[in-house]
C-alpha cells in the first residue's frame, strides 16, 4: 500500500513539475517538502474513503482505524500550514484545497460524535466549519468553471448546517442558510445542472426543520432566545438521601425514526433529533482534554461516556433494525440498560386472531419498498398472513434478556402493551396516546407532541394551552417551577407502595430519571386537559401499568399543573377536579 501511494505521489510529482517549468531549478528541499504533501494527501483520502468500508454498528472495530486517520489528517493540517509558502509555489495549491481538508477534518469530528456519543467533538467540527467560512477557503470556487468543485462547496454547507442545529447555533444557521440559497442560485444559473430540485430541496427542508418548534421564547426586543433541551447539572431531579433505587446506567440507546411525512434534514426527523438530546448533556469544550480521538491504546481502559451511545437510524429496513439491535445487545456493558426508542408509522392487525400472542397486535412500520400513499402501506399479499415489515413486540422479547427501556411513539404504540417478561429483567414500556384532540392543531409534520413532552415538556405544556410564544422572564419563571414538579413527581414514584419495581429500578440513571418524570407529567396534563378526556386513546399509557391515584392522577401533581396553569394565565383549558374512573 505505501508503495502505491509513492508511485501515485512522483507521478503526480511529475505531472506538477512538468506544468511548471524548469524542473531542474527545484532546490532538493522543496522537491521533497512536495513529496511529502503529496503522499500526505493520498494517504488521507484513502484513509477517508475507507471509512465509508466500517461496519456502522459495533463500538471497538473502527477505533483503531478513526486513531490513524486522525493521525495523519493531524499532520497533514499542519504540514500544509508549515510549508504553504513552498506549496503555494511549487505545488500550486489553492485556497479551497486547505478547505477541502479542514471540512474533512470536520467530517471526522462529526463522525467520531455520532461513534460515540461525545457531544464535545461538535464543537470541534464546529471549530473547523467555521475556519473555512471565515478565511473564506471556498471563496475563489465560483471562479473556476469546474460544477464538482461548486458542489463539494454546497456540500460544506449542507454539513455545516448539520452541526449547528446540534449545536442548537439558530442564529447561524439562518446566515448559512441565507448564504446556501445564493450559492444554490449561482451554481443552478451558470450550469445547466440536473440538481436543481434536490438543492432548493435541501433548503425547504431544512427551513422546515428550523421552524418545527411550535412556540417562541423571545427576549425583550422580541429577538428569538433560542433554548437547549440537553441534560444539565440542574436538569434531572436529585435523588433523595437513603432512597433505594436501582444502580443501572444507561449505556447504549437506539433512536428509530420511520415517521411518513415528518419534516426531517440529512436523515434526522424531528422526533429523532429530540430524542437523541433529550440522551446527551451540553457540550464541552475539548481544548482542555490532551487525547487525540481515536488515539487511545487499547490496553488502556476508556473514560467514562458521559453520554449514552446511540445509533441513529431513519427509515431502517427490519433486517437493518434488527442487526444495529443486536449488536446493540451483544456489546451492553454489565448493569447497562439498552433503551429502543420507536418514532413510527404504525401496523395494525389485519384481522382477528384466534390467539393474542405478541404478533397479533400490529406493531410499527420497518421500511421496504412497497408504495405508501396518505401515509398507509399499501398492501398486496393475503390479509391473513402477518405484516412482514412491522416490528412487532414478539421482535423485542429476545432482548428482554437484559435490562430494556422502551420508548414508541406510534399511531399503535398500545401494541406494546401486550409484552411478557420472560426473563424477569428491568422492563418498561413508555406509549405514547394512539390520537391526538381533532381540536388540537395538527403539528405531526414538525413532530411528535408526546416526544415533545420527553424532550422540552414546558413548551409542549404551552402548546396545549393555545400559546404560541413567550417572554423569556415568564419562561424561566416556568421552567423553575416545572423543576419542583419534578422533583415532587421523583418522591411520588419513589414513595409508592404499589408501583413495578421496574420504574425504580430505572431511576438511579439521570437519563431514564428525566424520561420518567417528564413522562408523567405529560401524562397528567393530558388526563387534566378538557379536550383530551374526551378519549382514553388521547392519553398515553405504560407497561407495566403505573399505579395511577399515586402518580398521574395524584391531587398533589394536579394541584401543581393548575398553579402552573395559573402563572401562564390558561387555567381554563383544564378542570379542576379530574379524578374520574375510567
Amino acid at each position: 500500500m505505501r508503495s502505491q501511494c509513492r508511485m501515485r505521489t512522483e507521478f503526480a510529482l511529475q505531472e506538477i513539475m512538468s506544468s511548471g517549468g524548469a524542473e531542474d531549478d527545484i532546490p532538493q528541499g522543496e522537491r521533497k517538502t512536495v513529496t511529502d504533501f503529496c503522499y500526505l494527501l493520498d494517504k488521507s483520502k484513502q484513509l477517508f474513503n475507507g471509512l465509508r468500508d466500517l461496519p456502522q454498528y459495533g463500538q471497538k472495530q473502527w477505533q483503531s482505524y478513526f486513531g490513524r486517520t486522525f493521525d495523519v489528517y493531524t499532520k497533514l493540517w499542519k504540514f500544509q500550514q508549515q510549508h504553504r509558502q513552498v506549496l503555494d509555489n511549487r505545488y500550486g495549491l489553492k485556497r479551497w484545497q486547505i478547505g477541502e481538508i479542514a471540512s474533512k477534518i470536520g467530517q471526522l469530528y462529526y463522525h467520531y460524535y455520532l461513534r460515540t456519543s461525545e457531544t464535545s467533538y461538535l464543537n470541534e467540527a464546529f471549530s473547523f466549519y467555521s475556519a473555512i467560512r471565515q478565511r473564506s477557503y471556498y471563496s475563489q470556487v465560483n471562479k473556476e468553471d469546474r460544477p464538482e468543485l461548486v458542489v463539494k462547496k454546497l456540500r460544506y454547507y449542507a454539513r455545516f448546517i448539520v452541526v449547528c442545529l446540534l449545536l442548537n447555533k439558530m442564529d447561524v444557521v439562518k446566515d448559512l442558510v441565507k448564504e446556501l440559497s445564493d450559492e444554490i442560485e449561482d451554481y443552478t444559473h451558470r450550469f445547466n445542472t440536473e440538481d436543481q430540485v434536490e438543492w432548493n430541496l435541501v433548503l425547504q427542508e431544512v427551513a422546515a426543520f428550523v421552524e418545527a418548534d411550535p412556540v417562541m421564547v423571545l427576549n425583550d426586543d422580541n429577538t428569538i432566545v433560542i433554548t437547549s433541551n440537553r441534560l444539565s447539572e440542574t436538569g434531572a431531579p436529585l435523588l433523595e438521601q437513603g432512597m433505594i433505587v436501582g444502580q443501572l446506567t444507561l449505556a447504549d440507546a437506539l433512536i428509530i425514526g420511520n415517521c411518513n411525512n415528518q419534516v426531517k434534514f440529512s436523515e434526522l426527523t424531528v422526533d429523532m433529533f429530540r430524542m437523541l438530546q433529550a440522551l446527551e448533556r451540553e457540550p464541552m469544550n475539548l481544548a482542555s482534554q490532551m487525547n487525540k480521538p481515536g488515539m487511545q491504546e487499547s490496553t488502556e481502559k476508556p473514560a467514562r461516556r458521559e453520554n449514552p451511545h446511540k445509533y441513529l437510524l431513519y427509515k431502517p429496513t427490519f433486517s437493518q433494525l434488527y442487526t444495529f439491535l443486536a449488536a446493540a445487545f451483544k456489546e451492553l456493558p454489565a448493569n447497562s440498560v439498552l433503551l429502543i426508542y420507536l418514532s413510527a408509522t404504525g401496523v395494525f392487525p389485519s384481522g382477528r386472531s384466534d390467539s393474542e400472542g405478541p404478533y397479533d397486535f400490529g406493531g410499527v412500520l420497518t421500511n421496504s419498498n412497497r408504495d405508501i400513499i396518505n401515509g398507509d402501506a399499501v398492501h398486496k399479499r393475503n390479509q391473513s398472513y402477518k405484516e412482514m415489515h412491522c416490528l412487532h413486540p414478539g421482535d423485542l422479547y429476545p432482548f428482554t434478556r437484559k435490562p430494556l427501556f422502551i420508548i414508541v411513539d406510534s399511531s399503535n404504540s398500545v401494541a406494546y402493551k401486550n409484552f411478557t417478561n420472560l426473563f424477569g429483567q428491568p422492563l418498561v414500556c413508555l406509549l405514547s396516546p394512539t390520537a391526538y384532540p381533532k381540536a388540537l392543531q395538527d403539528q405531526s409534520q414538525r413532530g411528535s407532541l408526546f416526544t415533545l413532552f420527553l424532550n422540552n415538556p414546558l413548551m409542549a405544556f404551552l402548546f396545549v394551552s393555545g400559546l404560541s410564544s413567550m417572554r423569556r422572564g415568564l419562561w424561566e419563571k416556568c421552567q423553575d417551577y416545572l423543576r419542583k414538579i419534578n422533583r415532587d413527581i421523583a418522591q411520588l414514584l419513589t414513595h409508592s407502595r404499589s408501583i413495578d419495581q421496574a420504574f425504580l429500578q430505572f431511576f438511579g440513571d439521570e437519563f431514564l430519571r428525566l424520561l420518567l418524570t417528564r413522562f408523567v407529567f405529560c401524562s397528567a396534563t393530558m388526563r387534566m386537559h378538557k379536550i383530551f378526556r374526551q378519549e382514553t386513546r388521547n392519553y398515553p399509557e405504560t407497561y407495566p401499568q403505573l399505579p395511577r391515584d399515586e402518580t398521574v392522577e395524584n391531587p398533589h401533581l394536579q394541584k401543581h399543573i393548575l398553579e402552573l396553569a395559573s402563572i401562564l394565565d390558561v387555567r381554563n383549558v383544564f378542570l379542576e377536579n379530574t379524578i374520574d374512573d375510567y
